[in-house]
């Protein structure tokens, strides 16, 4: 899902339609307020945003956004760009900074490297999501058993039994749903960037 947000009305039905004949999907807000009132029940996905606009411009439309912990990858368009305005936007953790009128190509562009970045995000949070399921000892196991310890090896760095962590790997298998030790690493990695 795409996000616009343009207070030019013109702009978003030309954006609409162009990324409609590359089979993205666009919700489009004439403003930030729109766009918040509709964030919270929202899937998540890249944003475009316009950079200057009455009453919340773009970079603090991001801000807000930030504050509701969403990060989501964003894409900064303006017809009145400014180094300083690039500066601002890419501090801010906009992937890139388009001028207006924006090359279709040079678009479409950007836009893979958000939806990349958003498919990252997404694997993270859901890896993220998983490591949470687990207490804090078998956080402490799955840490250990991802840099390539064995259960004896775990069971004197943890004070504690052989059999003890073995019922801990036994547990973080059934939490993160696979018992192999590459999945169970990987998962622990995407975790943890």
């Amino acid at each position: 899902m795409i996000y616009l947000v343009d207070d030019d009305a013109s702009v978003r039905e030309a954006m609409t339609l162009l990324m409609a004949t590359y089979g993205k999907e666009v919700a489009a807000f004439s403003d930030a307020a729109h766009l918040l009132s509709h964030i919270e029940r929202a899937e998540p996905g890249v944003l475009i945003l316009d950079l200057r606009m009455p009453a919340t411009s773009g970079l603090q439309l991001l801000k807000k956004l930030e504050e509701l912990r969403i990060r989501w990858p964003a894409l900064m368009i303006t017809g009145h760009g400014d180094i300083e305005a690039c500066r601002r936007a890419f501090k801010a953790g906009v992937m890139d900074f388009l001028a207006k009128p924006v090359d279709e190509h040079v678009l479409m562009e950007a836009l893979a490297t958000c939806e990349t970045a958003l498919d990252e995000l997404l694997v993270r949070q859901e890896n993220g999501r998983l490591i949470q399921q687990l207490t804090s000892r078998e956080v402490e196991v799955l840490e250990l058993v991802s840099k390539g310890f064995g259960s004896k090896d775990i069971a004197v760095a943890l004070d504690v039994s052989v059999r003890t962590v073995d019922s801990h790997r036994a547990n973080i298998a059934t939490k993160l749903g696979t018992p192999a030790v590459a999945e169970q690493t990987r998962i622990w990695l995407a975790a943890h960037p």
